[in-house]
């Protein structure tokens, strides 16, 4: 019969092997089998699918359809929000978000992309009592929504086309883009004038623009949208304005990143 104390040790042991898988997946830039896990970590390959089960059941690890590879999933970043606040993109956008929500008045977001949706991993919000309001870690389809498509955008070809060939396209209101070829060519477009528009795609009456934010390899690591009532975007601040002060501001959030722009 176990003691108490032999119970409490095979906890611990538990927890420190699903610490180790976690940290594992996180020094891999790719996706790793099970197998590399396992030789990894020196553990037995059952018990490494074992705890891999529990992880994917609970959102903290995410496991390829095609070649079975497992990869950190979106929940680790959930949990790890408050001390990834000081540390990440969020701290450095931060501020840029509560200027543009100043400058014009509407909500300002900040969002990767993930699995083909969009997610909101920051937001400040608007002082009007009618505003959009996305709770950080909130998801929504990409090919609708500015921030979505400019980070589309930043894809290759074939990384567009395997998104698209994995997405449900829902006709949200009469402006969303559902045939694949049109949203090929709204990504091109999007591609040479670097920010993005969406005149409703996913909410009646609702405007969005979104700019990429790039790192110092030059790669598009997140966006910065503002979204409002089309009323207020549409009367209140031109839409040309709106563009500027976006694309400023991701601009400036790259920089801090360490992006230098390669001038033409």
């Amino acid at each position: 019969m176990s003691t108490g104390n032999e119970r409490k040790a095979k906890t611990v042991q538990s927890v420190d092997r699903t610490l180790a898988i976690l940290e594992a997946l996180a020094s891999h830039r790719e996706p790793i089998s099970l197998t590399m896990l396992s030789v990894t970590l020196g553990l037995n390959i059952s018990t490494v699918h074992r705890l891999l089960n529990t992880l994917v059941i609970a959102g903290f690890v995410e496991q390829e359809p095609n070649q079975g590879h497992y990869r950190l999933g979106l929940k680790t970043f959930e949990i790890g929000n408050a001390a990834l606040y000081n540390l990440d993109i969020r701290s450095i956008a931060k501020p840029y978000l509560k200027e543009l929500v100043d400058r014009c008045g509407e909500t300002a977001n900040l969002s990767v992309l993930n699995h083909g949706d969009v997610v909101y991993i920051d937001q400040v919000e608007s002082p009007n009592i009618v505003k959009m309001f996305a709770q950080p870690g909130t998801r929504g389809p990409a090919y609708c929504t500015a921030c979505g498509k400019v980070l589309l955008a930043a894809l290759t070809p074939g990384e567009v086309n395997q998104i698209i060939k994995g997405t449900n396209f829902i006709k949200y209101t009469g402006s969303t883009i559902t045939d694949p070829e049109l949203l090929k060519k709204e990504i091109v477009k999007i591609r040479q004038q670097n920010y993005a528009v969406d005149f409703g795609e996913l909410e009646e009456g609702v405007q969005c623009v979104a700019a990429p934010i790039r790192n110092h390899e030059g790669k598009t690591i997140a966006a910065i949208s503002v979204s409002g009532p089309d009323n207020r975007i549409s009367h209140v601040i031109p839409q040309d304005e709106l563009i500027k002060l976006v694309t400023e501001a991701a601009n400036r959030v790259s920089l801090q990143l360490g992006f230098i722009r390669v001038q033409a």
